[in-house]
């Protein structure tokens, strides 16, 4: 594979060869090396993916946008691709652009650093209803198994505050930094009391790191809802793009920040005139 190949667009690309039997054995079938071209931008018509021989070697060849990159760091997906592109072996590099933008993106902060944070307590908030739920009707395997979930996002969380990508092997990079959650995993997966008593624990560790973090982690959102002095609609707040990677927890944090009293609700009558309705509105 050489630049022209690649594309004109390309920036770079990144080989990553796959260990026989590895544990990514399975998502590339039997293809031992994966090489990512990574481009300033694709269109929607543009080739994304080719399988290809060289020599006796089966490889699969990856275009990726720098958009597509940075929406799966704010987001999480992607995980696998996250990987390749930031362990990979650099093949060719123009300019050294492309190593400067990994390294960049290898250590979180700023805008995307934000972004992401505020997506892992979303989803921290989403699980952690849904182990109430489960927990209101009795049904502990399913609440064990959501307050694991609600457990790691919390740990991701920590990540990004000290500006480390979460990677899949979260819980040993939380583990190295003596963190409280890692203690709350472990107490509920490996403790003596009943399966029920863990779960009343977590469940208030979690209420309590919910509160705690709510502010910090919602800063984006928060900006928002306070750049005018109009109230935001929900729909509206869903057409801005900044806030595009938490479309379906959206409303879900809208209605946490109010009953935290971090933001503010306020009900305007609707066009229609009908009286008996009227739409909630959010600011701060």
């Amino acid at each position: 594979m050489d630049e022209e190949k690649a594309g004109r667009q390309a920036i770079g690309a990144i080989g990553y060869r796959l260990d026989e039997g590895g544990p990514h054995d399975s998502l590339l079938h039997d293809f031992e090396f994966l090489i990512m071209v990574v481009h300033h931008e694709l269109n929607e018509t543009d080739l994304r993916m080719e399988h290809c021989l060289s020599g006796k070697t089966h490889y699969q060849l990856v275009h990726v946008a720098m958009t597509d990159i940075e929406r799966w760091i704010v987001t999480g997906e992607q995980r696998e691709y996250i990987e390749y592109f930031l362990h990979g072996e650099i093949i060719w590099d123009i300019n050294g652009s492309l190593s400067t933008v990994r390294s960049t993106l290898s250590t979180l902060n700023g805008p995307i650093q934000e972004k992401r944070k505020l997506k892992e307590f979303a989803q921290f908030l989403k699980v952690y209803g849904e182990a109430k739920h489960y927990v209101a009707d009795k049904d502990s395997l399913d609440a064990y198994y959501c307050l694991l979930q609600a457990l790691k996002h919390y740990a991701k969380i920590e990540l990004i505050e000290q500006g480390v990508l979460p990677e899949s092997s979260v819980w040993e990079q939380v583990k190295s930094l003596n963190s409280v959650v890692y203690k709350l995993f472990d107490e509920l997966t490996d403790n003596a009391e009943t399966l029920e008593q863990r779960i009343q624990l977590i469940l208030l560790a979690c209420e309590f790191g919910l509160t705690s973090k709510m502010a910090d982690c919602c800063t984006l959102l928060l900006r928002i809802l306070g750049s005018r002095k109009e109230a935001w609609s929900v729909q509206e707040l869903l057409r801005v793009p900044e806030l595009e990677h938490i479309q379906d927890e959206l409303p879900l944090v809208l209605r946490k920040l109010v009953y935290r009293s971090l933001a503010q609700e306020i009900s305007k009558s609707l066009k229609d005139g009908n009286s008996d309705s009227r739409e909630l509105r959010y600011r701060v």
